[in-house]
């Protein structure tokens, strides 16, 4: 059973379009009415939308004033159900969708409890679409009974917990279970994918997915450096990070997969990327002048990393801080976890809180708004910012992840400012 939910400002297109009302809707006689809920029954879709209309009146800041929803369960879930069965979903449903609190990492409250349950609905069931599986459509009101304002933020989370709640109470597959069984068969595509390529590149492999039915969606920086990919199949989307063992089929592990499977041709594919050092003698200098140049270290910062040359498992990255563009060498483990965290399809602003995360990382700055030496020294203030002898790198860059969205704040894409 899968859900989507969306706020929009376009009430009486939506409204059309569920009531079958609309032009588009090429078998209308294959809509039909489940129930209208605080509104007089039987009105047409103008008249619902009216009813709707009226009760946000008097909040003319409200831009988008109705919420539209859909409900797909599996088909042979439904195959027997009567019309108080899909009633009875529907208010399932709400009522789940209602139940939820979404908080931060923090435990902030960043989404309220709705009450659509107790808004005006209208709640019709399609079965005109081209898959024949039937759905559900709901238009609701964006003001409940009461004059209080439902709450549309991180909505399209609420409706697929939902959905996961109706479906664990029933006994229903998941869509969570689904996908997570699907990942193998997907996981063995990629890399059958891999073996076919003779010589590594991203358009190569775009094209042997292509041919397996899925499409590839590149996640590029500002630098048009890639720094993740989606699968799609069908409505399914699979990430990287998802995929292979070890998250060895994320972006900055592929190429080193591909170069696995095919052992001696990749060392010839390769391009060699680092020229041999020939030591050299050099003079030899009294121990009084010697000079080493060494990183700023306080003892508030008891371990220091510099990332600033090449290590085994790590990869180059550039990322911006404070007008300036910083070079360093992530381990690969990291990079992941920062692509993840700050997933491109869902914040508008990924981009700089992967920058401020990656610069709190390499301790070019540190949470408390002091300066530090750009070529990758400790921090100089006298707070404690740093990573804890004990404490893993993933651990630290997550420490890093929270700063950074505490400090400019997460911002969703679609817009999370709307009453």
């Amino acid at each position: 059973m899968i859900a989507k939910a969306k706020a929009v400002a376009h009430g009486i297109r939506a409204m059309l379009y569920v009531s079958g009302e609309s032009r588009n809707k090429k078998h209308p006689e294959r809509i039909t009415r489940i129930c209208d809920n605080f509104m007089p029954q039987g009105m047409d879709a103008t008249g619902i939308f009216t009813e709707m209309k009226f009760a946000t009146m008097n909040h003319p800041n409200i831009k988008n004033n109705v919420i539209r929803m859909e409900i797909s369960p599996a088909m042979e879930h439904t195959k027997d159900f009567t019309l108080e069965d899909w009633q009875q979903l529907w208010q399932d449903f709400a009522a789940a969708f209602d139940i939820q609190e979404i908080r931060d990492k923090g435990g902030k409250v960043v989404s309220a409890q709705t009450n659509i349950s107790g808004s005006k609905s209208s709640v019709w069931l399609h079965e005109e679409s081209k898959s024949g599986i039937p759905h559900l459509h709901a238009i609701i009101s964006r003001m409940d009974e009461d004059g209080n304002i439902n709450n549309d933020h991180a909505i399209h989370l609420r409706a697929q917990r939902a959905a996961e709640m109706i479906a664990r109470q029933r006994g229903w597959t998941t869509a969570q279970r689904i996908h997570e069984t699907n990942i193998p068969k997907v996981s063995t595509d990629c890399m059958e994918a891999l073996r076919e390529l003779d010589k590594w590149s991203w358009d190569g492999y775009q094209e042997r997915l292509a041919a397996k039915g899925y499409k590839l969606y590149l996640r590029k920086d500002k630098k048009d450096v890639i720094r993740g990919y989606v699968l799609l199949k069908g409505n399914t989307k699979f990430k990287a990070s998802e995929l292979g063992k070890g998250r060895n089929l994320t972006a900055s592990r592929i190429r080193q997969t591909w170069e696995k499977l095919h052992q001696g041709k990749a060392q010839q594919v390769r391009p060699t990327t680092k020229q041999p050092v020939v030591s050299t003698p050099k003079p030899s200098i009294p121990n009084g002048t010697q000079q080493k140049p060494q990183p700023v270290i306080r003892k508030n910062n008891p371990i220091f990393e510099n990332y600033t040359a090449y290590k085994l498992n790590s990869l180059p990255t550039e990322f911006e801080h404070d007008g300036k563009t910083y070079k360093r060498y992530l381990p690969d483990k990291v990079l992941d976890f920062f692509n993840d965290e700050f997933d491109y399809r869902e914040l508008a602003n990924w981009q700089d809180l992967q920058n401020l995360a990656m610069a709190y990382f390499t301790l070019i700055t540190s949470p408390y708004e002091v300066t530090s030496g750009g070529g990758g020294g400790g921090s100089q203030s006298d707070l404690k910012w740093g990573r804890d002898p004990k404490e893993d790198e993933i651990e630290f860059a997550r420490r890093c992840a929270m700063a950074a969205s505490n400090r400019i704040g997460r911002h969703p894409k679609g817009g999370m400012k709307r009453k």
